[in-house]
C-alpha cells in the first residue's frame, strides 16, 4: 500500500530520481557531511515530496543550509542513506516505519507504536516528536451508506458489502478485520492503492466500501464518510521526522518538533489538495503552510 514504501526502486532509479542532487545517494555522503549541509530526502509521492519542503523551509529559518531530494522512493534506500550519510532528515509514518525496524511488531495504538519506534530505531538515527498528523489507511463508505446505519468498521457486518482496495488488501486484512469485527465481504475487489479507480468504484456503486487513506483529498470532494476503527485494526501512522543525530542542531531539531505540532490530517490534507487537485507548485504551497509556524 502507499504508505508502506514498499522495496521496489533499485539503488540505479535512487541516483536518477533523486532531484537537485551533488553526491550519489549510494555513495559515502563524505560531500554532504563536509559541507555541513543538512539534505532532506522525500519518498516518491505528493504529500510525502510537501512534507520535505515544509522540513527544509524550517531548517533554513534557523540558518540551516538545506538541501532537498526529493522522490527517492523506496524505505530501504531512504534508511541506507541516512545511514551512510547522504541524507540527514526525511519525513516518516510511525506504524510502517516501526514495522521496517521491528518485523515482529505488534502494536497499533498511536502512543505505544511511538515508544517502540523510538526503541527500535537503530543507533545512530532518532525520530522526533510525532505529530498529530497522520496518513493511515482508512475505510469509507458514501454519506448514502453511512446515513443508513454504517458508521463503524462493526456496522458492515458479514456477507453485505463488497469492498474496493489494492490487490494486497486481502492478504494483509481479510483474516484480521474478520478476527476484530466479524466483518466479511461479497467481493474484495482489486482496484488500485487508494487512487481513481478505487474512488470511481465507489462512487458508480461497484463497490460500498473502499481503502483510501485519512489524508486523501478524494474523501472530503465526494463526501464520502471514514468509518471509525475502534480496535485500531490499522496501525497509528502518526507523521514523524527520522534523522540521523548528528545531521541537525538543536535549533533544528526544535524547528521541526514545531513544525510537527503545527500539523494536523486536516491542514495536511489540504496540503495534498491544493498540489494534486489544485495544481499549486509544492515549494509555494509549503512556504504558506510555514507562514503558520512560529519557529
Amino acid at each position: 500500500m502507499k504508505r508502506t514504501l514498499a522495496v521496489v526502486v533499485a539503488a540505479a532509479a535512487l541516483v536518477v530520481s533523486a532531484c537537485g542532487s551533488k553526491e550519489d545517494l549510494g555513495g559515502t555522503g563524505q560531500d554532504a557531511g563536509a559541507s555541513g549541509e543538512v539534505v532532506v530526502g522525500s519518498a516518491d509521492f505528493t504529500e510525502n515530496k510537501i512534507l520535505a519542503e515544509i522540513y527544509a523551509g524550517a531548517l533554513k529559518a534557523t540558518g540551516a543550509k538545506v538541501t532537498v531530494k526529493s522522490g527517492i522512493g523506496a524505505r530501504e534506500l531512504v534508511v541506507k542513506a541516512l545511514q551512510d550519510k547522504s541524507l540527514g532528515v526525511v519525513p516518516e509514518y510511525t506504524g510502517n516505519l516501526l514495522n521496517y525496524f521491528d518485523k515482529t511488531n505488534t502494536t497499533t495504538e498511536a502512543e505505544e507504536v511511538y515508544t517502540a519506534l523510538k526503541a527500535k530505531t537503530p543507533s545512530g538515527l532518532e525520530v522526533l516528536e510525532k505529530s498529530e498528523a497522520e496518513d493511515k489507511d482508512v475505510l469509507v463508505v458514501t454519506k448514502a451508506t453511512a446515513d443508513g446505519g454504517v458508521k463503524s468498521i462493526a456496522d458492515l457486518g458479514s456477507g453485505k458489502y463488497a469492498l474496493g482496495a489494492a490487490g494486497e488488501w486481502a492478504q494483509r486484512w481479510e483474516t484480521k478485520i474478520k478476527e476484530l469485527y466479524g466483518v466479511t465481504f461479497t467481493e474484495i475487489k482489486t482496484t488500485d492503492t487508494g487512487g481513481p479507480i478505487t474512488v470511481d468504484a465507489l462512487k458508480d456503486g461497484t463497490v460500498q466500501v473502499a481503502n483510501l487513506y485519512t489524508t486523501s483529498a478524494d474523501i472530503k470532494a465526494n463526501d464520502f464518510v471514514e468509518l471509525e476503527d475502534p480496535k485500531v485494526m490499522y496501525p497509528a501512522q502518526n507523521i514523524v521526522p527520522l534523522l540521523r543525530s548528528d545531521a541537525v542542531d538543536a535549533k533544528g531539531k526544535d524547528a521541526l518538533d514545531k513544525v510537527s505540532a503545527a500539523l494536523t490530517t486536516e491542514k495536511l490534507a489540504e496540503l495534498v489538495k491544493r498540489v494534486d487537485v489544485d495544481k499549486e507548485t509544492i515549494a509555494n504551497v509549503a512556504a504558506d503552510f510555514l507562514k503558520s509556524v512560529t519557529l
